[in-house]
Formats: C-alpha cells, sequence, structure tokens
C-alpha cells in the first residue's frame, strides 16, 4: 500500500493531469521521507553508533541529539558516555554509520517507483543529504535512472528555507518554475517552493 505522503501525492497527481498536467515539463523530488524511508537513520544513529562501541543509549537521547550540530553531540556523547575517542573520531563514527544506511540499508517508501514510472517529465533530485549516499541507495534501489542530476543544499549554500535549492534545479532541468512540480514532505519546504512559483504536491 502506498504511504500517506504519496497517497497524497499521487491524488494530487491525478487531478493535476485532468486539469492541467500537460502543462508540467519537469518534476523536482526531495528524498527523505519523500521518496526514501530513511528518517528513522536520523533518529537513531546516535544510538546505533553508541552500540557499536559497546555502550547503551539512555532514554530519549536521539531528542536530546537532534537540537544539536554533529559535533555538538558527539562532545555530548564523549562526555556522557565517557568515550576514549575523539570528538572527530566520534563524528567520523556516526557519519559511517549513515552510510552504511545508505548504502546498504534503507529502502523506498511504499508507492515511490508507481509515481515515478506515472510521471511522464524530466526528474532531478534536490535534497538536504549527502549526494554520494543518495547515489548510491538510488542504483540499489534501481531509481538512479529517472533522474538527470542530484542537487544538494550543501552545493547550493542553502537549506530550504530558501527556494534557491528549487530555482536551480528548474534551470537545470530548463523549466520556469509554473512548469515544474516539486515534491516534498516537509510543510516548511512545499512552502518555500510554492512561494516561488513552483507547483507543489
Amino acid at each position: 500500500s502506498l504511504s500517506p505522503i504519496l497517497q497524497r501525492q499521487q491524488h494530487s497527481l491525478k487531478h493535476l493531469r485532468k486539469r492541467r498536467l500537460r502543462m508540467i515539463k519537469s518534476a523536482i523530488f526531495d528524498v527523505d521521507g519523500t521518496l526514501l524511508d530513511s528518517m528513522k537513520i536520523w533518529d537513531n544513529a546516535g544510538e546505533r553508533y553508541l552500540s557499536s562501541v559497546g555502550k547503551t543509549a539512555e532514554n530519549g537521547l536521539s531528542e536530546k541529539l537532534c537540537a544539536m550540530s554533529l559535533t555538538e553531540g558527539a562532545e555530548y556523547m564523549k562526555k556522557q558516555y565517557t568515550l576514549s575517542f575523539s570528538t572527530d573520531e566520534i563524528v567520523s563514527g556516526v557519519l559511517k554509520i549513515i552510510e552504511d544506511f545508505y548504502f546498504y540499508e534503507v529502502g523506498l517508501k511504499n508507492g515511490t517507483k508507481e509515481i515515478l514510472q506515472f510521471l511522464e517529465s524530466k526528474m532531478i533530485i534536490a535534497t538536504s543529504s549527502d549526494k554520494t549516499h543518495i547515489k548510491k541507495a538510488f542504483e540499489r534501489l534501481g531509481i538512479l535512472k529517472y533522474f538527470t542530476d542530484i542537487v544538494t543544499c550543501s552545493q547550493i549554500g542553502k537549506g530550504k528555507t530558501s527556494p534557491d535549492i528549487y530555482l536551480a534545479c528548474a534551470d537545470k532541468l530548463g523549466t520556469a518554475p509554473s512548469e515544474t512540480l516539486v515534491f516534498e514532505d516537509a510543510v516548511f519546504a512545499a512552502e518555500t517552493a510554492h512561494k516561488a512559483g513552483f507547483k507543489t504536491v
């Protein structure tokens, strides 16, 4: 069965197709929580790392780490769990946990392939995640072929509170915002795209 997000997006697409889908020439996709079932790794990367070094995480660790940068989180774990590793080593360890998740474990959200097959337009990725991680996951899951490029917030230098990443993607696709659909699971990101003139679902 389709995930709630993709159910909503497919419903919107059906109505768009009836009314004006022929006016849509391209699509921009978010990744985490939209195409990939990957949000859990961001919730438990700290716990996974601690388990890998023989430590048991406290209850509520993910909530504490969520408000910290990666370096701050590493410093917290080093002190709280009396880890002998340097902060940089802990950061590298956490990043390796995240990398392995994307390379070998993460799966597609239900309905992802159906949505990609349904669209008859050029498609591109706009993500705040690491490009190598996304590319490896897409290759393993057989969906890399659908996209012309993967554009990251790091490349653009701004997050999704700014429309720059969507405008850069539209420029690469050669389409105007009004001709481009944006798929986002985060409300704030969808609002950013909508305010910049994109169609959002």
